[in-house]
């Protein structure tokens, strides 16, 4: 059999998987396997259902028939409307489904934005919501992604979105003090020229690296996020950083603030392969262990750590 008869083989039998859980779903959450396969990689014919699924999206859609339509119908506050509007074509301009202006996949990301606004007018609009919202769009329809986002804002990032961010400078402090016991070497290299971590994770975190890692990388870590939780955009940030600022040759090139946030803003695509990545976010390629992170902070396990 040739390699490519495997491949397609091997891609059958995860379909097959895949199926085979939702039509058990229950008996799937109930015992966690679930993430062992989301590990693996979610079929991409399946990602849309298994995206649902894993973030009960699904289930506030079934719980709200009609509620999407009666958001779209309201007019919405002109200050957010106007914010949204500036941002389409900001969003994977190379992409078809955003490439033209005032095209289906810049109305439905309209459409998702302002519902938003609408749904949640005590928090109104992020300017890093556009381009998590236009990711699920790339995968379902636009109700479909309006609750996918509403259980991202809510379920797994809550209060990233708020003004102020509170949440994320929290987290990024939680961050930081993660990086010191996993990457000393790299924690070093930030403290000493005073980088402070909300300057290079705001986007990383609250964008869930959309906008930082090439595209199959995204997918895969979106996989496991949905899966597992935010502890999986945490273990990424510091496999990024691991891989860019944790050896002496690493540093040697970057001699200041300018060269280390230059690196940090612009990651090269052949900095990480999938496979590595997946490897090392698992636990298994030696980073951090987080077991739980959540609003009142980290529960963890002993970590490996790097001399």
């Amino acid at each position: 059999m040739e390699d490519k008869d495997i491949r397609l083989e091997v891609a059958r039998q995860r379909e097959m998987k895949w199926l085979e859980m939702f039509g058990n779903w229950d008996k799937w959450v109930k015992h966690r396997f679930q993430k062992i396969r989301c590990r693996k990689g979610i079929p991409s014919s399946l990602r849309s259902k298994a995206w649902q699924l894993l973030s009960n999206s699904q289930d506030l859609l079934d719980a709200n028939p009609g509620k999407f339509e009666e958001l779209e119908r309201e007019p919405g506050e002109a200050k957010w409307l106007d914010i949204i509007e500036k941002d389409l074509h900001r969003q994977f301009p190379f992409h078809e489904m955003f490439a033209a202006r005032g095209g289906h996949g810049q109305q439905d990301l309209y459409r998702i934005l302002k519902a938003y606004t609408i749904y949640r007018p005590d928090e109104g609009y992020c300017q890093a919501q556009a381009p998590v919202a236009a990711v699920l769009l790339m995968h379902m329809p636009a109700e479909q992604a309006f609750w996918c986002l509403v259980q991202i804002c809510e379920r797994y990032l809550p209060g990233y979105y708020s003004a102020g961010l509170e949440a994320i400078q929290l987290d990024g402090e939680i961050f930081f003090s993660l990086l010191r016991r996993t990457c000393p070497m790299a924690y070093r290299h930030l403290k000493k020229f005073k980088i402070d971590p909300i300057l290079y994770m705001t986007e990383w975190f609250m964008c869930i690296f959309s906008r930082t890692l090439p595209w199959s990388c995204v997918l895969r870590v979106w996989d496991m996020f949905f899966c597992e939780g935010v502890k999986i955009v945490f273990r990424v940030g510091l496999v990024l950083l691991k891989q860019m600022l944790g050896s002496v040759d690493k540093l040697r090139e970057l001699q200041g603030m300018y060269e280390t946030m230059e690196r940090l803003r612009n990651i090269s695509p052949d900095l990480l392969r999938e496979d590595v990545l997946v490897q090392e976010v698992s636990g298994t390629g030696g980073c951090c262990s987080i077991t739980s992170v959540h609003k009142a902070g980290l529960i963890m396990v002993p970590m490996p750590t790097q001399s």
